[in-house]
């Protein structure tokens, strides 16, 4: 445990490749080429423009009794600015219908755009004389603006996959050591070859896979295989690029560049598999679809009812429009995004941020929930997690000698039994004479007695006796994948550390939390079984996958999915990643690497695993208050289509346009109202 210097590469490699959309079921992306961006600036510039239509509106200048200014041109301005807005605005929602349309797949862009184009050209033609009626120019404007700020809050709360892609390649350096017959030279690492042979100083990260030509040392593969501790590699063992270098010099060969390498590899498991996630269906969209249906064919017969019963054209087209701008209520764009926007808020209030919206929607139906080990379970650093001491010796006194002697090491376990001492708030004396012991420890003098740490190399070397007590207690420790380093004195050992990857306090509890909610908990590691199992058996976990490779991680996730299981999966490693985007859920932890936060759909913020049934509960409260304002936006017009067809007619009650836009606006503002409510919703 010689002490060790650290370097960090801060090259970025920015050449990243491609990155999933975010599709409908039908496999048209409504929102390809479109962008939170577009959306404001459209939102802003319309809503601007829509103020003096709204001014100038004749109804709303009767509704609100005040007189606009008069000049000439003034009565056309709420027709060239709605012109304006239709043609900016709302050129999104026709191009969308068009897709919609040529899927087979009418959903809300179709609703949307057949209102406003019914609006647009009933407009006009009221506008050039040829109907005696009142255009639509401020319901159009309005409803154009309304829908485009549903879109925009509906861009916003949707996560791209090219985040975590991005971040993956970031590990990757820019720029390589290549070693030649005339020295060695800095070249990028598009400029590798298989074959060539590049060298790897201490603390740098790899930049190829490869295999190792000379040289020993041990790398951190923890954001690629999950495993915890550093791997100790030698002259024919394989390196995989992104890890990091640790002590030693490496010579490589290459083997691998570019796209074959395995964090490559992984890369591409992510990105298939944010694409595939990403075919899901608004809850707004299927109400829409419906509604569409439900309006062509109420505006459809209205127009043939009217005529049959003998009505003038000019009465039975007013009849047809005003059920098909009344079915396309404000609210209902506006629906499931304030709702999405209100819960976004509130779990970050609570430590979950929301990044995908189909996450925080799938959570409720959750009955598996998949924990990776290293850095989720457990802290993803060392501690002592277990000591034994020969008789006559004190456990506070050993571990303070034991602190001291490995103070001025670096190495992961001696900083492990440090810490250790250091969270039980130990007073640590002062060390002399520290010196590492090649291959077999670290020694130094502690209140004038020398001491020594270190394992089985250790003890041989010192011809140390060991009390049958600590002999035993190194096999177990051995036994459940723990590193054992012994305290020696004067040819005798003192005390045997068990160092390991220390367990989180917060799994207990979150682990009991989700078996209260009849949640099975699965383990997901790259670590050892005996690791594994110890682990399991301390928290109580239900399945155990131990020794997983990368690659294999989001298999075995689909393997617990093919049994019908709605799985949710946190992690917080490189590795994890293509996991987090395969499982119907992806929890990141907001510790972890860039990458699992780029590729959850929800992070834990603070870190902490019993925030995972809090999800579950925001979960459900967002979608009760999701559905309770797709009945308000929309089934109002189960009364409301009936009423703008004429149904009571004969009894003088008539629905204009002008009141219909009334009504909208009135179910948006229940809308606004009730998805407040969530706010006090118990997480």
């Amino acid at each position: 445990m010689a002490k060790q210097e650290h370097h960090s590469s801060h090259s970025k490699h920015e050449d990243h490749g491609g990155h999933g959309k975010h599709e409908n079921h039908s496999g048209h992306d409504k929102h390809e080429g479109h962008s939170p961006a577009m959306f404001r600036d459209k939102f802003w510039l319309s809503f601007i423009l829509t103020v003096p239509v709204v001014y100038w509106s004749v109804h709303i200048q009767q509704l609100l009794s005040y007189q606009a200014p008069e000049f000439t041109g003034s009565d056309w301005i709420p027709a060239v600015l709605s012109t304006v807005i239709f043609l900016y605005g709302g050129v999104v929602f026709l191009k969308g219908a068009l897709h919609e349309l040529k899927d087979r797949l009418p959903g809300m862009m179709t609703l949307i755009s057949l209102a406003i184009t019914v609006a647009f050209l009933f407009s006009w033609v009221v506008q050039g004389g040829f109907i005696e009626a009142e255009a639509l120019w401020w319901e159009l404007s309005t409803l154009v603006t309304i829908m485009l700020l549903g879109h925009w809050i509906e861009m916003r709360s949707i996560s791209q996959a090219q985040g975590a892609l991005q971040e993956l390649a970031k590990l990757l350096p820019d720029t390589a050591t290549l070693v030649t017959d005339q020295g060695e030279e800095t070249v990028s690492v598009d400029e590798l070859r298989k074959g060539d042979i590049v060298l790897i100083r201490p603390g740098e990260r790899v930049p190829v896979d490869g295999l190792i030509k000379k040289g020993e040392s041990a790398l951190n593969e923890a954001m690629i295989t999950g495993e915890s501790k550093p791997s100790k590699k030698k002259e024919g063992d394989e390196v995989i690029a992104a890890t990091i270098n640790g002590e030693g010099s490496l010579r490589v060969e290459v083997t691998g560049t570019g796209d074959e390498t395995k964090l490559s590899g992984i890369m591409r498991l992510v990105s298939e598999a944010q694409k595939s996630k990403s075919r899901s269906q608004h809850l707004a969209d299927r109400a829409a679809r419906i509604l569409t249906g439900v309006a062509i064919l109420a505006g459809v017969l209205t127009l043939v009812v009217w005529q049959f019963l003998g009505a003038t054209i000019d009465f039975s087209i007013i009849r047809m429009v005003t059920v098909l701008v009344i079915a396309c209520p404000h609210a209902l764009g506006l629906a499931v995004p304030l709702v999405v926007a209100i819960s976004t808020t509130r779990g970050a209030q609570n430590g979950l941020l929301v990044r995908d919206r189909r996450g925080l929607e799938e959570a409720r139906h959750l009955n598996t929930v998949i924990f990776d080990k290293t850095g989720t379970l457990t802290l993803g650093e060392f501690r002592v997690v277990q000591m034994s001491v020969a008789e006559d010796e004190s456990e506070e006194e050993m571990l303070r000698v034991a602190a001291a002697v490995e103070s001025e090491s670096e190495h992961p376990i001696a900083q492990g039994i440090v810490k250790t001492a250091q969270d039980r708030k130990l007073k640590v004396p002062p060390a002399e004479g520290f010196r590492a012991v090649t291959g077999k420890g670290v020694a130094a003098s502690v209140k004038g007695s020398e001491y020594y740490m270190g394992g089985p190399a250790m003890l041989k070397d010192e011809n140390a006796q060991v009390p049958e007590l600590l002999r035993k207690a190194a096999e177990t420790a051995a036994g459940q994948g723990q590193a054992a380093i012994y305290l020696l004195r004067a040819g005798k050992a003192l005390a045997v550390f068990a160092v390991a990857d220390a367990i989180r306090e917060e799994s207990r509890e979150a682990i009991r939390a989700l078996h209260d909610r009849h949640i099975e908990v699965a383990m997901l590691t790259g670590d050892s079984n005996a690791v594994a199992q110890a682990v399991a058996n301390e928290l109580g976990i239900d399945t155990v996958f131990s020794q997983v490779l990368p690659e294999d991680k989001a298999s075995r996730v689909e393997e617990l999915q093919k049994q019908g299981k709605k799985v949710a999966m946190v992690g917080d490693g490189v590795n994890d990643a293509p996991a987090l985007a395969t499982a119907d859920i992806g929890i990141a932890i907001g510790a972890g690497t860039d990458v699992a936060v780029e590729a959850g759909h929800i992070v834990l913020v603070r870190s902490d695993p019993r925030d995972i049934p809090r999800i579950i509960s925001l979960s459900g409260a967002t979608y009760r208050k999701m559905l309770q304002n797709l009945w308000w936006a929309a089934g109002y017009n189960i009364f409301a289509i009936p009423l703008a067809a004429g149904v009571l007619a004969a009894w003088g009650i008539l629905l204009t346009p002008a009141v219909g836009a009334v009504l909208m606006s009135a179910s948006t503002v229940i809308v606004a109202i009730n998805a407040q409510f969530l706010k006090r919703a118990q997480l």
